[in-house]
């Protein structure tokens, strides 16, 4: 079984009643998509009793796992680990629900895991089948039958000025676009490399990368954790599906 494939039966094992069967192919691989419950519930949630930082490990960080994959962001293998994917998640989940992205859960992120806020669409006539890029909040969301199936933590243009094949300014663009063409694994462009790259408009695309920090870095793209680019292409399998880019939201 390949790695990708075996994170998102991991991912499913951690969604559980809220998983929603609908199969998707990206590339020759499947891919299974979740949604997250139109009311969530805090049923069966149990918070942890102390604060949660990267690098523990017990079972209360296994229900934190298993809570994050419920509500739809993307935690990694569900193993009672605090590792890096799902420090990512966290940041996702507390930029959704207003907080600063800080990877540590503390009683205010607890109690927010408990009631969280349901994000509210970028677009309210969208596709069916779409993804919504916020900017502000530094989080990505896609669609599937207008409900959400992945939240993701990104890092968009730095805003800096650069020089490669002619000079700009590191900037992501905002507007209506749509899924063009993509590449399977690493991909080189004149700026660097990009893994599993799902370009959107011109050079600019959603995709992983080794380094994606709170802040937004890029030179324009969208980038998004290495473990969320393993499945984001089957969640969007075809070209032209609407990606929504907006500044706030």
């Amino acid at each position: 079984m390949g790695k990708a494939k075996s994170a998102r039966r991991r991912w499913a094992v951690g969604l559980g009643a809220a998983a929603m069967a609908a199969t998707v192919l990206s590339g020759g691989m499947a891919a299974v998509a979740y949604a997250a419950p139109a009311k969530i519930s805090s049923a069966g949630y149990t918070p942890a009793t102390r604060t949660l930082k990267p690098g523990m490990r017990g079972n209360d960080v296994r229900r934190l796992q298993q809570r994050l994959a419920q509500l739809a962001y993307y935690p990694g293998r569900i193993d009672g680990h605090y590792g890096s994917d799902t420090e990512e998640a966290v940041w996702a989940f507390e930029e959704v629900q207003g907080m600063p992205a800080s990877g540590t859960v503390t009683v205010k992120v607890e109690r927010a895991l408990v009631n969280p806020r349901y994000p509210k669409p970028l677009v309210r006539h969208g596709g069916a089948l779409r993804v919504e890029v916020s900017l502000g909040r530094h989080v990505l969301y896609v669609y599937h039958n207008n409900k959400i199936v992945l939240i993701s933590h990104i890092s968009s243009g730095g805003g800096y000025y650069y020089c490669a094949s002619g000079c700009a300014y590191a900037i992501t663009p905002t507007g209506n676009f749509h899924t063009t063409w993509r590449v399977r694994g690493w991909h080189t462009s004149p700026l660097g490399q990009m893994y599993n790259p799902v370009f959107f408009y011109s050079g600019f695309a959603i995709h992983g990368d080794t380094y994606v920090p709170v802040g937004p870095v890029s030179h324009g793209c969208v980038r998004v954790p290495m473990d969320v680019s393993s499945i984001f292409p089957g969640l969007v399998p075809r070209n032209g599906i609407p990606v929504y880019v907006r500044a706030r939201g």
